[in-house]
């Protein structure tokens, strides 16, 4: 029930209100159909998440398990440092710092873990989520598939609302993304941490160009 909690775009960290560089898309007229916006996600999934945050994730709850300050600070980092917009680091630290209010919330202040986070000048979403994982005490895999479920769902929104599309499409882009997640969690497992990467080039452009859009629904 913990994961199902942490996997809904319910979950009070303003996730709804990101299209990581969708809407941006839309406007420049790459993405316009329900076949464009299953192809672009589908990429975004495995190119940018699976071998990005999920893989980091995956690593980052075993070092939560084993808390390793010195390797969560590098991992914490290494996040800040992949976001090359402002809209993209706005995002995961406002994400970040809402699931950690969460956490103080529904878990024991008491926990030195939360206590450790909480003191880190800028918690990010990754490494937080990668907390509430482990503290809901899930495996790596089962907490991969809540977060990126999670995604996939509130991208499968944001679609309907950008382009916009209709309940039906939106269900099949849903469905089309699911289909794909067990590829990208195994990828996200067996990337190597020297092998983890977020650059894409084509995304960041998209992402500086929303900043100045004139007309957006969504922060990124």
């Amino acid at each position: 029930m913990r994961l199902m909690w942490l996997a809904s775009p319910a979950l009070a960290v303003g996730g709804f209100s990101y299209s990581e560089g969708f809407e941006s898309a839309v406007d420049q007229g790459w993405v316009n159909d329900e076949p464009s916006a299953t192809h672009w996600l589908i990429d975004q999934m495995l190119i940018c998440q699976a071998k990005g945050d999920w893989s980091l994730v995956g690593q980052a709850m075993t070092t939560w398990s084993d808390f390793n300050e010195t390797e969560l600070q590098t991992l914490n980092t290494w996040v800040l440092m992949t976001r090359e917009s402002h809209e993209f680091r706005l995002q995961c630290v406002q994400m970040g710092r809402s699931l950690l209010n969460w956490l103080n919330t529904h878990q024991s202040l008491q926990d030195p873990r939360v206590q450790w986070c909480s003191n880190l000048d800028t918690p990010t979403w990754p490494v937080v989520y990668a907390l509430a994982l482990h503290l809901s005490h899930a495996d790596v895999r089962s907490g991969l598939v809540a977060m990126a479920f999670g995604w996939a769902e509130n991208m499968a929104q944001t679609a309907m609302k950008t382009i916009p599309l209709g309940q039906i499409a939106g269900q099949k882009i849903l469905n089309q993304l699911i289909a794909h997640i067990p590829q990208a969690i195994e990828l996200a497992i067996q990337t190597k941490p020297s092998e983890r990467q977020l650059f894409n080039p084509h995304l960041s452009i998209l992402s500086s160009q929303h900043e100045h859009q004139y007309s957006r629904l969504f922060r990124s």
